[in-house]
């Protein structure tokens, strides 16, 4: 270090770093509100059609919870031992180079968080135009609103991205514990209308792979890990806090569902939180469910936008080519210029989704490989890191190392296998924007090359 400059290989860089304004139950409510999005009210069908019966259906969930308890451990070591605003980015870029760690920051930037942006805008879409419809394309319109709107919040300070965040987050759960109370209390029982009809076989790898899809996003945490206070203490709470919060509520809703609408009411619903309400208290049940889905789906596209521009800020640092994403203002405490990038990109997204007319189901396949194969590489890393940098302070180990890391890398695998078989050709172009990002760091470092000479 020399001043307030340090030399990285690509280039010198001012260095303006991320202040620690953020409590302990702001970043929770920041992953809480991320997880909990539109998933639970939409893959509880789906995992009941691959349950047997409803006790199974239930640890399923259980289960779920369990996983990415796993993984969360995992994450606790290298958010306490490595607090970065790169998150998985620094990780990467620390056990495997600027290859992989560049590669990583370009699909997030390009691909697994303005997708997951763009598909919470989409659920927003959806939901808000069954209320109020802006024509053809209004799903879309919605979307490109939603975007546009929280990408402009964030950009005016931290304070007001994570107060937003906040209300969002406690918004969503009381909604969705309104919905548990008044479906077990006010719903109907349910009414067998076939007895001997053969009950469903329990596929468990394919009730996993949507159970695990609606857990997804508490990774997160390692994006903000550089901006928590007292990080090195607080991350682990954080981290186990979060997913203790968010598996008690899956399990909840769950049990809710099943009471209303029983197994196969649950497993033949494709709104069951709508289906639910209107059993207990009518349409206008119903039609508070559409309100709360579009809650939900705000405050998880809020906590994305968040999150998302730590790593495009953190690339940014690191590499010439998009050293302008690298300032953090510090008046505001937020990297503007990456957040402008990351919603410029999530509105040509948004133009993708309204030209299939499939805005959610795109997204999900644009998404899932390249982010299970990053995911894989995360717990590869902390085995690399424990071994290659054993003398660096670990405020929390994880327990039973080196089993859970290796467990975690299988859970990972098994994901990653399972969203190359399913994805369509959304997947496809996934991974062809990944691939884009190759000749750009190539060109990188012709640029600083020529720049040194």
């Amino acid at each position: 270090m020399t001043g307030n400059f340090q030399v990285i290989d690509f280039m010198v860089t001012k260095v303006s770093l991320p202040k620690p304004t953020l409590s302990t139950l702001d970043a929770i409510a920041l992953i809480v509100g991320m997880v909990v999005g539109a998933g639970i009210f939409q893959t509880p069908a789906l995992v009941a059609g691959n349950t047997a019966n409803p006790g199974v259906a239930l640890l399923v969930w259980l289960l779920g919870g369990g996983m990415s308890l796993i993984g969360a451990l995992c994450y606790a070591e290298l958010t306490t031992a490595y607090p970065h605003a790169g998150g998985t980015y620094h990780y990467l870029l620390r056990a495997f180079g600027k290859i992989p760690a560049f590669l990583f920051a370009w699909a997030r930037m390009t691909v697994i968080q303005t997708g997951s942006i763009v598909l919470m805008a989409f659920v927003f879409g959806d939901y808000a135009s069954q209320l109020l419809r802006l024509g053809e394309y209004s799903s879309a319109i919605y979307a490109a609103g939603v975007v546009l709107c929280l990408t402009g919040l964030n950009v005016l300070g931290v304070q007001q991205g994570k107060q937003t965040q906040n209300w969002l987050t406690i918004a969503k759960v009381l909604g969705l514990l309104l919905v548990v109370i008044v479906g077990i209390a006010f719903a109907k029982p349910v009414v067998v209308s076939n007895p001997t009809a053969t009950p469903p076989q329990t596929q468990l790898g394919l009730a996993m792979i949507f159970v695990l899809l609606t857990y997804g996003g508490w990774n997160e945490a390692a994006y903000i890990s550089a901006e928590v206070r007292q990080g090195k203490r607080n991350m682990v709470r954080v981290l186990l806090g979060s997913i203790a919060i968010i598996t008690v509520i899956y399990l909840l809703i769950n049990f809710a569902y099943l009471q209303g609408l029983g197994l196969t009411g649950l497993a033949g619903s494709e709104a069951p939180a709508a289906d639910l309400m209107r059993r207990a208290v009518g349409e206008n049940g119903a039609r508070f469910v559409s309100i709360l889905v579009a809650v939900s789906a705000l405050g998880a596209a809020n906590a994305t936008i968040f999150t998302g521009a730590r790593t495009n800020y953190a690339l940014g640092q690191d590499f010439s080519i998009f050293g302008f994403m690298g300032r953090w203002q510090e008046r505001r405490s937020t990297p503007i210029n990456a957040l402008l990038v990351q919603g410029a990109i999530s509105l040509g997204l948004v133009i993708l989704g309204a030209v299939t007319r499939k805005g959610f189901a795109t997204m999900v396949d644009y998404t899932a490989p390249v982010f299970w194969f990053f995911f894989l590489l995360s717990g590869v890393a902390l085995l690399v890191l424990r071994s290659r940098e054993p003398d660096v302070p670990r405020p929390f180990r994880v327990p039973a190392y080196p089993l859970i890391p290796l467990l975690f890398c299988a859970i990972c695998g098994y994901l990653l296998y399972s969203s190359v078989t399913y994805a369509g050709i959304g997947g496809s172009i996934g991974v062809v924007v990944l691939l884009t990002g190759i000749p750009l760091l190539f060109f990188n470092r012709e640029r600083s090359t020529s720049t040194n000479l």
